[in-house]
């Protein structure tokens, strides 16, 4: 066992005889920080939210949430977090958010509130309280966003009756607030509404706020790291090679990037890996780039980050993004760790397999491209040798122009996929030119729909082409019955993503005559 260091809520501690296996949740429970709760142990409700200092805009800091449940403490070694507890904690100074609290004269003698707490105790966002602490952490994260501002009122828009009207397709508030900043946080109690008034009343960060001056200061940068426990080591390699040659070693290691799927194995089935390699933070890993013939992620970015280096770039992944989990899940989950997994019913491999991306293998013995759609070789078991880690995914260019992505759940956001299917299309006139379809949840693994593709390749873009092909992509894969969905439901739920992609298409076509 080992001691590591944080910065917890502004002060630095010393977290001791450290486990390779201790949750960030765990230990912050163990330390008297109560506020978040375990409530699911597997990030799907979000009371045991923090925030954690990662790098921002200039140079500077970005407050993320994450789920403390599924962040192994050992991964944080030298790293910030600030707790419900340390938005109004002394020792970031004398904050300027002392303003007594609106309404109750009861509430109003609890001093020295952060505006997002003053707002939920105000507005009845609190209910029982047990998840109320992580709704307060995920929205002050977005709270202190670079990029949240107000929102111009549109032409048209009947005035705002309360402080929660809104445009529901955008899920925005009028002060730029994000409501998807919120998906992955429950309340048990269906207070929903008063939350959302909450989230849409918060104004800016004041210029004295502790907090907003703290974003201004770099993040901590990771160092290595190497500790033993009786159930297991953990290592933070200094670089890829090193990295590498852990891994030749010990070809067996747990790699580690986001842990949101390694969190939950360690959680609800107690697994614990002999050794555990935390990769997610190399540098190697976390570099996007373009060139004149493909945009290269790096496997350890963050799905939030890629979503906000590439923000519209790629229609298609912009179309999915929301689609994935939550955000406190993508503020860690990564697209090496989403196929390393191998998961039939993953997200991520239906859109890239649909913009036909590659994976870009490393190992000492150097690198290897392999197309996506040769990379799953049966259930849960891909082309990856040992020794080899997955060090990026590529995207060639230029990209299909008309593109789709369709995910079938029992909940429209923050739910596992029955069915998902990301479709990339490119037309000569009114003739099928390219059609990839990449699909999830109908097979062992992720496939191509092939069938569908040739069906339609050359055909004329029509209705009756579009229901010919739909009947044949209803017959792709080998989709078998379960908990989420029946096979006969999946079969009929691919013959209408591709039915809707074409409706959508033909709409979209009409509205840009009219215009």
């Amino acid at each position: 066992m080992h001691s590591l260091q944080l910065t917890i809520n502004g002060e630095l501690r010393q977290a001791l005889a450290v486990r390779p296996h201790t949750t960030l949740l765990n230990w912050l429970r163990g330390e008297g920080l109560t506020g978040a709760k375990e409530g699911c142990a597997e990030g799907e409700c979000g009371a045991c939210a923090v925030l954690l200092a990662r790098p921002g805009p200039g140079g500077g800091t970005r407050y993320e949430a994450v789920n403390a449940c599924l962040v192994l403490l050992a991964a944080l070694d030298g790293g910030e977090v600030v707790t419900a507890e340390g938005l109004r904690s002394p020792v970031w100074g004398s904050p300027v958010w002392g303003s007594p609290v609106l309404g109750s004269p009861d509430l109003g003698k609890a001093r020295n509130l952060h505006p997002v707490q003053r707002e939920l105790a105000s507005r009845g966002g609190s209910q029982c309280g047990y998840c109320t602490p992580g709704f307060v952490v995920s929205m002050a994260a977005e709270y202190y966003r670079p990029e949240r501002t107000a929102q111009p009122k549109q032409p048209g828009t009947p005035p705002s009756q309360t402080p929660g009207e809104h445009n529901a397709a955008q899920h925005s508030g009028p002060n730029g607030f994000d409501l998807h900043a919120l998906s992955g946080n429950l309340c048990r109690c269906t207070g929903y509404r008063p939350i959302q008034d909450a989230a849409y009343a918060l104004g800016t960060p004041e210029v004295g706020d502790p907090l907003r001056q703290r974003l201004a200061q770099s993040p901590p940068l990771p160092s290595p790291l190497r500790l033993s426990g009786p159930d297991g080591d953990f290592v933070r390699p200094g670089d890829l090679r090193e990295a590498l040659e852990v891994l030749r070693d010990q070809p067996d290691a747990k790699l580690l990037s986001g842990g949101t799927d390694w969190g939950v194995e360690v959680n609800l089935r107690h697994r614990r890996a002999k050794l555990t390699l935390a990769v997610g933070e190399l540098p190697e890993l976390n570099e996007l780039r373009w060139t004149p013939d493909f945009v290269e992620v790096g496997a350890g970015l963050s799905l939030s980050t890629i979503e906000r280096q590439l923000g519209q770039r790629v229609p298609l992944l912009a179309q999915w993004y929301e689609h994935f989990a939550s955000r406190l899940i993508r503020n860690s989950a990564t697209l090496g760790g989403n196929l390393g997994t191998a998961s039939p019913i993953g997200d991520s491999p239906p859109v890239l397999l649909a913009l036909e991306a590659s994976v870009v293998l490393t190992s000492l013995s150097g690198e290897r491209e392999v197309p996506l759609s040769d990379y799953f070789l049966s259930y849960r078991r891909t082309v990856l040798r040992p020794g080899e880690l997955i060090r990026a995914v590529r995207v060639p260019l230029p990209l299909s122009p008309v593109t789709g992505f369709y995910k079938i759940a029992k909940r429209r956001f923050d739910d596992i996929s029955s069915v998902a299917v990301g479709i990339a299309l490119e037309l000569d006139g009114d003739r099928v030119r390219k059609l990839r379809i990449g699909l999830g949840g109908v097979a062992a693994t992720p496939i191509r729909a092939l069938a569908t593709e040739a069906a339609l390749k050359g055909q004329v873009w029509t209705e009756r082409n579009v229901r010919a092909a739909a009947a044949v992509m209803g017959r792709e894969g080998t989709p078998q019955g379960d908990g989420r969905a029946s096979a006969a439901y999946r079969a009929a739920m691919l013959e209408q993503a591709l039915l809707k992609f074409y409706a959508e298409h033909e709409l979209e076509h009409e509205l840009k005559a009219v215009k």
